[in-house]
């Protein structure tokens, strides 16, 4: 009879970049808006490109490039013509094509808001302005789905006459600017004015939040809407616990559920596919209020900033689990930055980066005209550590927390001399979106034992 033994592991990891601080949690501010060429006020999360350069907006009214060390380019400035589009709220996503897409609250040529297309060197291009009826004042950004389209939301307009100005729409458009209206809120039990962007679940869906409205009351709603318009209301907010007025996007984690927070009533919760809900934190004030957009770190938590509360009232930085357990993480107290609107993006060197629409340095704008900061934070388990192995028939099963856009590839070695390790074919992660990875060397265990680790590059 053959036995079939788990060879010898040893976690031998090649790391890339910088390291991590693992005895503290600092805040950097890489660049302190001064309402000049710079604009003022960013609003938006960042988005990390192909290129590991943060793209960002600034509500007043710019589209810009800034490196992790803190080197910051200008790329467009959205004051003139106001065709182009005016106030980009709304933040930035890369396409596949590796131009960054986005929206403008106002402008365009009919006034009413537009989506843009801008390359990594800065060139721009309209493609498409809002009229009132396919929807009107963008707040949130876009999520290019799997069919490679673009889905996004509108605060107004749409085809109900129900509310004033329209109630909100939900649509697509392609690249190229080919663009279909796919759902006008009409103020019912479905919600009205959503405020934030889509994200397309596992089952192909997308789902969203209304600022307004539900099933028989005014604190907003989570929905589901498929590629094609089909529309269906999965929860209602009641104000009583549960929060009110969600205005960021929702999440999707690693196990599946969505996650998000609601401005009113100062909660972050999760939901599920199915519509069943859980409130997860209430804000206090001590530890925050008004919190905004959610992303989960490499160690599985989710991280996110507060507008308002703390010790000064400037909003803070804090890590939740998925099941509730929560940590505040950094007080802003003005100088460093205040009001951090936007919500997190966790860097490729495992780093957290955003944005305050107040504070930092400049005296162009009262209370500051905003910053961009990095925050760092030890992660558990620290990113880069093989957290688990297993067999599964003939097969090895390797776990390992990975960085955002980092390469994992599973090396095998007969002895422990540098110069024997081996790529294990089929088993390697090209740009890992900083979750727990699952490995497999399929026959792994009916191969002589020996060494395993990984190696990962950038």
């Amino acid at each position: 009879m053959k036995i079939l033994g788990i060879p010898l592991v040893i976690a031998l990891i090649v790391l890339a970049g910088q390291a991590f601080n693992a005895n503290a949690q600092t805040l950097t501010t890489l660049w302190s808006f001064t309402n000049g060429l710079d604009g003022a006020t960013p609003e938006a999360g960042l988005v990390q490109g192909n290129d590991g350069n943060f793209y960002g907006t600034s509500f007043f009214g710019t589209l810009f490039r800034i490196s992790s060390s803190g080197n910051f380019t200008n790329l467009y400035a959205l004051h003139q013509p106001v065709s182009d589009g005016v106030l980009p709220g709304g933040g930035l996503v890369q396409g596949r094509d590796g131009n960054f897409y986005g929206t403008t609250y106002l402008g365009g040529a009919n006034g009413s808001g537009s989506v843009f297309r801008i390359s990594p060197n800065g060139i721009f291009s309209n493609l498409y302005s809002f009229s009132g009826t396919d929807g009107a004042e963008p707040q949130g950004g876009l999520v290019q789905g799997t069919d490679g389209n673009f889905y996004g939301t509108t605060y107004y307009g749409g085809a109900s006459p129900n509310c004033m100005g329209g109630c909100g729409s939900v649509f697509k458009i392609s690249p190229g600017g080919s663009f279909t209206n796919l759902y006008s809120f009409d103020s019912s039990q479905a919600g009205y004015f959503p405020a934030a962007g889509l994200v397309q679940g596992n089952d192909g869906n997308f789902y969203g939040t209304t600022y307004l409205g539900g099933i028989n009351n005014n604190w907003g709603s989570v929905f589901r809407i498929s590629p094609s318009g089909s529309f269906t209301n999965l929860y209602t907010f009641k104000g009583l616990g549960d929060g009110a007025n969600p205005a960021a996007a929702l999440v999707l984690g690693t196990d599946g559920n969505f996650y998000g927070t609601t401005r009113s009533g100062d909660t972050v919760f999760r939901i599920n596919p199915a519509g069943s809900f859980t409130n997860l934190h209430t804000f206090g004030g001590s530890d925050g209020s008004s919190p905004n957009g959610l992303v989960q770190g490499s160690d599985g938590n989710f991280y996110g900033t507060a507008e308002n509360g703390g010790t000064s009232g400037s909003g803070t930085v804090f890590r939740i689990s998925p099941n509730g357990s929560f940590t505040n993480l950094y007080f802003f107290g003005g100088g460093n930055g205040a009001g951090p609107f936007g919500g997190l993006v966790q860097g490729s060197d495992g780093n957290f980066y955003g944005t305050t629409a107040g504070g930092g340095t400049s005296t162009n704008c009262s209370g500051g005209c905003g910053t961009v900061f990095k925050f760092s934070v030890p992660l558990s388990p620290r990113p880069n550590q093989i957290s688990g192995i297993k067999l599964s028939g003939t097969n090895i099963v390797f776990n390992i927390p990975s960085v955002a856009r980092e390469t994992y590839q599973l090396q095998f070695s007969s002895s422990m001399k540098p110069t024997n390790w081996i790529n294990v074919a089929g088993a390697s992660v090209t740009n890992s979106i900083g979750a727990l990875l699952t490995v497999t060397n399929f026959g792994g265990a009916s191969q002589p034992q020996g060494f395993y680790r990984f190696d990962i590059t950038p």
